[in-house]
C-alpha cells in the first residue's frame, strides 16, 4: 500500500504542472479598437507606436479610425463617410490636442500639436449599399508589392498591424486579405480601422508607383457603405491604375480610387484618397525596404532609385 501511494504522489507531482498548463486561461489578444478607444477623447490623441505609417509618423488610415471610433460614440449612423485632411505629419507616442464638434448626425474634428493644425476631418452620413464591382481576374498573379518592419498595415513585425501583402500588375493593385485576430471587435465584427488603412495603403502604392517617388496621402475620404461587417470573411482591396490621374494644378499630387470587397464583390468601403509625391522621399524609403525586400521588388515601384 505505501508502494502505491508513493507511486501516486510522484504521478502527481508531475502532472501538476501540465494540469496548471491546461486550466490556465489562454493570453487574451489586445484588440484595436480597444487600442484606439484607449488613444482618444473628446480633447485629445494619443496614438502609439503600433499605429505607425512611414517612420516617424502615424498611419492615414488609423488617424481616420480614430475619428470615426469617437464619432460612433456620438451615435453615427451606419452608412456613413469619414474624412480627414493631412496638413503635416501626425507624430507618434504625443498626446495631441483635439477639437470635437458635434451637429446632428455629423462630428467635425480638428487635431493639432498646440499650435499648428494637424489634421481637421469630419464623419457623416453618407451613402449606402454601392453598386457591385469586377473582381481582379487572378488573385494569385501580379507581383508583391514591398513590406515593411513596422507599418501597421504592411509591417511584418508589428504584432497588432494587419501585416498585408499587397500585389500589382499593368492594370491593378490588390490582394485577398483575411483580417487577423486583432481586427475583431468584442461583439463579433471587423474593426473598422482594417478597412480605412487598407484603403489608404492601397491609396499610398497606386501613388508611388504613378510618380515613381515616395510621398504621403493628403486627403482621405473613405465611404462606409453598410453597418458592421462580420469578423471572419475574406476581403478583396483593389485599386485600378489607369484610374490614377494627376492633378492639373499641382503635378504633385494623384488622385486614386480604391475599394474593399467581398469576394463576391460587394463594397463594403470605397476610397477617394490624394497622394502626394515628395522629392527624394524615396531614397530616404528604400534604405529600411531592401533589407526585408528583394531589390527587384524595391525596384519595381522605384526604379530610377536603385
Amino acid at each position: 500500500m505505501q508502494d502505491r501511494l508513493s507511486a501516486l504522489r510522484l504521478h502527481a507531482r508531475l502532472l501538476g504542472p501540465v494540469a496548471r498548463n491546461l486550466t490556465r486561461r489562454p493570453t487574451r489578444v489586445t484588440s484595436i479598437d480597444e487600442l484606439l478607444a484607449g488613444s482618444v477623447s473628446e480633447s485629445s490623441l494619443t496614438l502609439q507606436e503600433t499605429f505607425q505609417g512611414l517612420p516617424g509618423m502615424a498611419h492615414g488610415g488609423s488617424v481616420l479610425a480614430a475619428f470615426d471610433a469617437l464619432a460612433r460614440r456620438h451615435g453615427a449612423p451606419a452608412p456613413r463617410e469619414v474624412f480627414g485632411a493631412y496638413r503635416r505629419k501626425v507624430p507618434l507616442s504625443t498626446s495631441l490636442p483635439l477639437r470635437v464638434r458635434n451637429a446632428g448626425a455629423g462630428s467635425e474634428f480638428r487635431l493639432s500639436d498646440g499650435g499648428r493644425l494637424l489634421v481637421d476631418g469630419w464623419v457623416r452620413p453618407g451613402p449606402g449599399p454601392a453598386t457591385h464591382l469586377d473582381l481582379p481576374g487572378d488573385l494569385s498573379g501580379g507581383s508583391p508589392l514591398p513590406v515593411s518592419n513596422r507599418c501597421f498595415a504592411c509591417g511584418v513585425q508589428n504584432a497588432l498591424g494587419l501585416q498585408v501583402a499587397l500585389r500589382v500588375d499593368e492594370g491593378r493593385v490588390w490582394t485577398e486579405y483575411l483580417p487577423r485576430s486583432p481586427f475583431r471587435t468584442a461583439d463579433g465584427h471587423l474593426a473598422t480601422a482594417a478597412l480605412t488603412t487598407l484603403l489608404d495603403e492601397t491609396a499610398f502604392w497606386l501613388g508611388a508607383l504613378a510618380s515613381g517617388e515616395s510621398g504621403m496621402t493628403t486627403e482621405i475620404r473613405v465611404a462606409l457603405h453598410r453597418g458592421p461587417v462580420r469578423f471572419g470573411e475574406p476581403l478583396i482591396v483593389v485599386g485600378k491604375r489607369e484610374q490614377v490621374t494627376q492633378r492639373s494644378g499641382d503635378p504633385r499630387y494623384w488622385e486614386t480610387e480604391t475599394a474593399v470587397l467581398t469576394t463576391e464583390g460587394e463594397p463594403l468601403a470605397t476610397g477617394r484618397i490624394t497622394f502626394v509625391a515628395v522629392r527624394g522621399a524615396a531614397k530616404r524609403l528604400i534604405t529600411g525596404m531592401l533589407s526585408i525586400n528583394p531589390p527587384e521588388v524595391v525596384r519595381r515601384v522605384f526604379p530610377t532609385h536603385i
